[in-house]
């Protein structure tokens, strides 16, 4: 009974047997890459406020442009590439990328600006299912530890981007956006070499006979999978609706309640982001280890006292709340992540491009309607308003425990 319950497991896991450290790391450094760039454009938006004299609003229609691109094209990219896997295609997301920071730093119109972000979004609707791919395949069966180290890379990334602007674009103007294209070409360097990795993969599995992965049948019945699901979806509006509030307004927060420079604003928003990428490293692993629910739990649930304080905080109280809000929150993706790859095996790259996408399309209906609310009322009405929305982590109670459901199979065996 042991050895079909082996045989069993054996079926849900990608061809690698252990680890590929090497592979992980070099993709943890593409998440890095990729995310410090998309990061360039929500950072300048102070400068294109001024330069091209944009309200709210208009910002807010920045960000949904490029988080549609980004969002829509990843679930029919992750279900492609989960039937045809394409070794290459990160290097073709980073040059839709490359195109856009290019097209980006010599925008003169508004609806330039538009459709430079809609190119960089393009790149990252590329990047993200397939990486998430090859995370899976060279994870050896740690799959919470590599989508943790995964996105790490991200959220650090993620927080540098702003830094970066700060102190290479500062108050200069747009064009100094060139200077990133040499970030862009490194990826293209990196991502290259991984799709001679995954094409060495493939090879191998085709002379090797080693079957594919096809999708198989959830170990849940449908209505469960289903359930969860939704209630997986639900968290990752949570988590992401408020983070359009913070990633794309907290400097416009600072700036206005307290009065601070645009550089420091961006300096500020860096702190929040880097905490973010430190926090994100925790989940995968704690949930390897206890189970998934126990993180969704904490990560989404347990960030709500600090969310409710922050509006009535100091400067010196909120960028520490903003460290403690970043830090937690972030730790819960990855384990959302994995949690639903094990709810729908087989069908890794479409569950990435699914929430992931999910998560951008989220951040870009969200920047746009509190954009269009803090045009009307003020930022700081925003702030209080999304303030409540980690109290939607009490629906966590409605998910299964996959963890210990695995255990008690294995144990009955």
């Amino acid at each position: 009974m042991q050895s079909a319950q082996t045989t069993e497991n054996t079926k849900d896991r990608p061809p690698a047997e252990t680890t590929a450290m090497g592979v992980l790391l070099a993709l943890s450094l593409s998440h890095l890459l990729n995310d410090t760039l998309q990061a360039v454009l929500p950072a300048i938006y102070p400068i294109l406020k001024e330069s091209f004299q944009l309200n709210l609003t208009q910002i807010g229609l920045i960000t949904l442009t490029y988080q549609l691109t980004a969002s829509l094209l990843q679930p029919l990219t992750g279900l492609y590439t989960d039937r045809y896997p394409q070794p290459y295609l990160l290097t073709v997301g980073m040059g839709f990328t490359l195109t856009g920071l290019v097209f980006l730093s010599q925008a003169a119109s508004y609806h330039a600006l538009l459709f430079a972000a809609a190119l960089t979004g393009m790149g990252s609707s590329i990047f993200h299912p397939g990486a998430s791919r090859l995370t899976r395949l060279a994870s050896g069966g740690r799959h919470g530890f590599a989508q943790s180290l995964f996105q790490v890379g991200g959220n650090v990334g993620t927080s540098l981007g702003p830094l970066l602007v700060a102190f290479i674009i500062g108050t200069r103007g747009q064009a100094n956006i060139l200077w990133f294209t040499l970030l862009a070409l490194t990826g293209i360097v990196v991502m290259f070499r991984l799709g001679r990795w995954h094409h060495g993969k493939l090879l191998k599995q085709s002379v090797t006979a080693s079957p594919r992965h096809h999708p198989i049948a959830p170990r849940l019945p449908a209505a469960k999978v289903t359930l969860a699901l939704t209630v997986l979806l639900a968290l990752i509006f949570s988590k992401y609706f408020y983070l359009a509030s913070i990633t794309n307004y907290y400097t416009f927060y600072l700036i206005a309640k307290f009065g601070v420079s645009i550089q420091q604003a961006q300096i500020y928003l860096f702190v929040f982001l880097f905490a973010a990428a430190l926090g994100t490293i925790l989940g995968g692993p704690i949930g390897d280890r206890f189970g998934r629910k126990i993180v969704i739990w904490f990560s989404i649930l347990g960030v709500a006292p600090f969310t409710l304080l922050l509006p009535f905080a100091n400067l010196a109280w909120t960028v520490v709340l903003t460290v403690f809000i970043g830090a937690i929150l972030a730790s819960a993706f990855s384990a959302i992540l994995v949690y639903a790859q094990d709810l729908l095996p087989g069908n890794v790259g479409l569950v990435a491009g699914l929430f992931f996408g999910l998560a951008f399309g989220i951040a870009g209906a969200g920047s746009a309607l509190l954009g269009r609310l803090a045009d009307h009322t003020s930022i700081d009405h925003v702030y209080r308003i999304c303030s409540f929305l980690p109290l939607i982590g009490l629906l966590t109670i409605f998910l299964p425990d996959l963890h210990i459901r695995h255990s008690q199979t294995v144990n009955r065996s």
